[in-house]
């Protein structure tokens, strides 16, 4: 973990900039020359407050800036389509949907992978059998158990993605009860219980088939994660839009907070963390920034030098 005062090795200019002349993040971007950089941003407790659609007027300007500088700006999300839309006011770059699951760049579809209809029924029968409550995530429409809201409802604050299914839930933001799902494609489950262990059962039986990400636990009486397909994640999804614009990976920067921004992180060539995230993360992080109510993104965009302070 390192913070603004110390930036990493990988991060100081004779490690970024190879064969590109000297590159000093101390110094603002109209003092340097700067080279285009693939930024991907995670929405709850990154980009906004979890479970809210509007980013703070200083990560708005911010992105504006670094746009303006020739930067590409990219959400990476576990929302789907429908539940994210409220934030394409922005003119994003592209989206990574469904933690991967749905990947488009400049307008055009580059990945599109819903999961087999049996390995969905699979998946309910087992989380069902081991008291797990889920959502299941279509394109732009989200199904929950008819329960779920009563569970999420008596459990403390939590982690960023259990605060943004609170308030989805509470508002019934884009979500039906399960028994109104009408046979569209899945692409990732929500996963509520009242322990890891339910969800460390379901994960002995299909694991072969399906990736499992298990958020840091609140000790609040509620253990939270989500379950996708294993042929793709975050980080396949930043692969795919770097690939697609010819861009190395060393020139792509993450933003994230949660658990399921690992592999996000864990992939792009500079990961940055949020104050307000998991342990975990801060620990693997290039950088630490200060949280999403304390201005982070904006004070973060400047020290890697995406834009420069305003006078």
């Amino acid at each position: 973990m390192n913070t603004f005062e110390q930036l990493p090795e990988k991060l100081q200019p004779e490690k970024r900039n190879r064969g590109r002349g000297k590159l000093d993040y101390r110094k603002t971007a109209q003092q340097q020359e700067v080279y285009m950089k693939l930024v991907f941003l995670d929405i709850d407790g990154t980009l906004t407050v979890p479970g809210e659609n509007v980013p703070p007027d200083s990560a708005i300007k911010a992105m504006e800036m670094a746009k303006a500088n020739g930067h590409k700006m990219f959400l990476c999300t576990g929302r789907n389509l429908g539940m994210l839309k409220p934030l394409l006011t922005f003119p994003y770059d592209g989206v990574i949907s469904s933690s991967g699951g749905y990947v488009t760049c400049s307008g055009e579809i580059l990945y599109d992978n819903p999961m087999p209809r049996e390995r969905l029924q699979q998946a309910l029968d087992v989380l069902h059998a081991h008291s797990v409550f889920c959502t299941i995530e279509g394109k732009d429409q989200s199904f929950a158990d008819s329960n779920i809201g009563s569970f999420i409802g008596n459990s403390g604050k939590g982690n960023s993605e259990l605060e943004r299914w609170r308030k989805a839930i509470e508002s019934s933001l884009g979500i039906l009860p399960i028994d109104q799902y009408d046979g569209r494609p899945i692409y990732k489950f929500a996963l509520m219980s009242a322990s890891t262990d339910n969800i460390d059962a379901c994960r002995e039986e299909l694991e072969e088939y399906f990736g499992f990400v298990v958020q840091e636990d609140t000790g609040l009486g509620v253990a939270n994660g989500e379950l996708q397909c294993k042929e793709f994640d975050k980080g396949t999804g930043v692969k795919q839009i770097a690939a697609k614009l010819g861009v190395s990976i060393e020139d792509t920067i993450g933003f994230g907070d949660s658990m399921n921004d690992l592999q996000m992180l864990e992939t792009c060539g500079t990961s940055v963390c949020m104050d307000n995230g998991a342990e975990t993360l801060k620990k693997l992080a290039d950088v630490v920034c200060p949280s999403v109510t304390e201005d982070g993104l904006y004070q973060a965009f400047i020290q890697l030098g995406l834009i420069s302070a305003e006078k």
